[in-house]
């Protein structure tokens, strides 16, 4: 049976809101490590399957497509989010300076 492993998108550091993060990923695991090619130089392997990866609107649907593949599927829980309260006269804070620093 080959690996998977299922995760829930994240946000990217780019993105302002939390659009397209409701979405499921299945991923192969590597068969085989990458090697470097004696010609090039670039990593690569044999293995094609670590080109796919699948999208699936919940964790059941994930789950569900691995096992009728026969697939041994880890379900990688999704991190905490961390919220950050901060009042926007945070920023102007004169109280907060750092060591090392004067005011002139």
């Amino acid at each position: 049976m080959t690996q998977a492993r299922i995760y829930q998108t994240f946000k990217n550091a780019m993105q302002s809101g939390r659009a397209r993060t409701a979405t499921w990923m299945l991923e192969h695991e590597p068969a085989e490590a990458k090697q470097p090619d004696p010609l090039t130089g670039w990593a690569g392997s044999g293995d094609t399957n670590g080109q796919v990866k699948l999208a699936f609107p919940t964790l059941e649907a994930a789950q569900d497509y691995a096992i009728r593949n026969g697939l041994t599927a880890t379900v990688v829980p999704a991190p905490a989010r961390t919220v950050k309260y901060q009042a926007y006269a945070d920023n102007f804070n004169v109280g907060a300076i750092e060591p090392g620093h004067t005011i002139l």
